[in-house]
């Protein structure tokens, strides 16, 4: 059921992202040892780029899962309950057309 508030009490699955983020570095360490070895600089300093990426977005979802269940809740908290006085954002009108 919808209510309005998806975007202020919206979760993210941080484990899911964390894990990702692993098959990502994987990939991106063997890209730029398999670029150096190949002798392609370029292919291998992008491939560094995305390493670096990646590690930086790995910290964070770390800080993130070890800030706690505000952060990362499991089966045992709640969902989120909607504000009681709907959404902070103020909505555009909407315009009814005949």
């Amino acid at each position: 059921m919808r209510t309005g508030s998806e975007p202020a009490t919206a979760r993210s699955a941080l484990r899911a992202r964390f894990w990702l983020s692993v098959w990502g570095l994987a990939w991106a360490v063997f890209g730029t040892a398999a670029f150096a070895l190949a002798g392609r600089p370029g292919w291998a300093a992008a491939c560094g780029v995305l390493w670096l990426v990646v590690t930086v977005d790995m910290a964070m979802i770390l800080r993130h899962i070890r800030q706690g269940p505000h952060y990362q809740p499991g089966h045992d908290v709640p969902p989120y309950r909607p504000p009681e006085n709907g959404p902070t954002v103020p909505r555009p009108p909407r315009h009814r057309h005949p």
